[in-house]
């Protein structure tokens, strides 16, 4: 975790982004980069954009005296004005990194035209293969103490375990392994349990408290949200479950609907397909 993307619009709201990034890049001596992307949508005389462009300047130089104090000091904190859609933008940014992720609030709102955080944190986790943490609520702008792990039955559900021992090393967290599923079928349930002693088994080797638990409800997404809300979790960590259409990928219900609803942050991992990874199979079985 090299480099954090943050996309800002100076609203409060999307400030919440850049406070989580700076406890995170605090922890992984990570380099902070602000994002801001400007339109020339609706803009007749070149003046107009020159103005535009100043003012966002201005903006951030303005963060960068207020927060440089709470980002360590071997930390770099940098800002880049881009020019086209806020998602696109910011998920090139990312990509433009070999070890980098996106932390953003999911809403915001600024004067600055077609710049709302809210709208676009869904597209951007669409967008983007970097991982990505949504943060919606001040509340959770704290050091991480517990992070959720549904484990479900899907091939890429543990994917995303690499990326959760590395955190939860870095914040000496307690991860709970949460095998999730609507249904009551033991079969079902057993292997369940087969994935999580793979998850487990992962953990003891690199040193990670943890629980394990299973939930089964109607809803997985209400489920792991009033698990962790119980627990007093900071973290919830999903696989986005994106599928291709003819022109995008689109995310999985659960995804959308964890994004959507948590009040949590979410770490949104993109699935990568058949792999092994750093000793973990994530293939299915």
């Amino acid at each position: 975790m090299k480099k954090i993307i943050v996309p800002i619009d100076f609203s409060e709201e999307s400030l919440k982004g850049l406070k989580l990034a700076i406890i995170y890049a605090n922890k992984f001596n990570s380099d902070v980069m602000m994002v801001h992307v400007l339109s020339r949508k609706n803009v007749k005389f070149y003046v107009e954009l020159e103005n535009q462009y100043n003012r966002v300047l201005e903006e951030f130089e303005d963060i960068k005296r207020k927060f440089r104090k709470k980002l360590h000091q071997d930390c770099d904190f940098s800002y880049i004005i881009k020019y086209g859609k806020v998602h696109e933008e910011v998920a090139h940014q990312a990509e433009a990194f070999d070890d980098s992720i996106i932390i953003c609030s999911t809403n915001g709102e600024s004067g600055f035209s077609d710049f709302i955080i809210g709208s676009n944190a869904y597209r951007i986790v669409q967008k983007t293969r970097r991982p990505v943490i949504t943060v919606t609520s001040d509340k959770y702008i704290t050091e991480l103490e517990r992070i959720v792990l549904p484990i479900d039955l899907t091939k890429e559900t543990r994917e995303k375990v690499p990326l959760v021992a590395q955190i939860a090393k870095a914040f000496d967290s307690e991860v709970h392994i949460v095998k999730v599923t609507t249904s009551t079928n033991e079969g079902i349930h057993n292997n369940l349990k087969l994935y999580a002693t793979q998850v487990k088994k992962f953990f003891d080797e690199h040193g990670i408290k943890y629980q394990s638990s299973l939930l089964v409800g109607d809803n997985i997404t209400d489920s792991t949200i009033e698990y962790a809300q119980a627990i007093d979790a900071q973290l919830i960590a999903i696989m986005t479950e994106q599928t291709m259409s003819l022109t995008n990928f689109i995310l999985g219900s659960y995804a959308y609907q964890m994004l959507n609803t948590s009040p949590i942050p979410v770490l949104s991992v993109t699935p990568k397909g058949l792999f092994f990874t750093e000793g973990l199979r994530t293939t299915g079985g």
